[in-house]
């Protein structure tokens, strides 16, 4: 097992002691990766979300098997979104849940501390999960503008691929 590997899984195990036991009946399984079409259907609600808003964002979409499979950067965003909107979408992936409950369990400190120590995930507000049919088919990561704010144009997304 990659050292990589192996520090998910410890991030997921110890994310799972700070969850509520209700949360804990077991992880949602991977499914079949998304389709070309439900993509194109999550990235053109994500857009809508973020120009009727006017937030500059970049936005990527990764499949089941965390596969780049849409990427899109609105006009004036910054050129680091670009970066942690990929990661956002793959830390939410891997670790099966939305970024949110990452962001949340390392603002509260203590044990929530030990994900910093997971290489490579974004702990960032802003990734959500795909789901369909009870599967995880893909993720979708947002930046450029406040956390609360990418995980609204993510969530869009998410919901728009059902």
């Amino acid at each position: 097992m990659t050292k990589l590997k192996m520090l998910v899984a410890a991030g997921v195990l110890s994310l799972a002691a700070t969850l509520p036991a209700a949360a804990q009946q077991g992880p949602m399984p991977y499914g079949p990766p998304i389709s070309h079409e439900k993509a194109k259907k999550a990235m053109a609600a994500s857009e809508a979300e973020a120009t009727k808003s006017k937030w500059p964002v970049a936005i990527s979409i990764v499949d089941s098997g965390g596969h780049l499979i849409q990427f899109s950067r609105l006009d004036n965003t910054q050129y680091g979104s670009i970066a942690i909107a990929h990661g956002k979408a793959k830390t939410a992936l891997e670790l099966r849940r939305p970024t949110k409950v990452l962001q949340d369990a390392l603002a509260a400190g203590g044990s929530g501390l030990r994900f910093l120590s997971v290489e490579g995930a974004t702990l960032l507000e802003g990734g959500v999960l795909i789901v369909s049919d009870g599967k995880i088919i893909g993720a979708i990561g947002v930046s450029g503008v406040q956390s609360d704010q990418d995980a609204v144009v993510a969530q869009a997304g998410a919901d728009a691929a059902k």
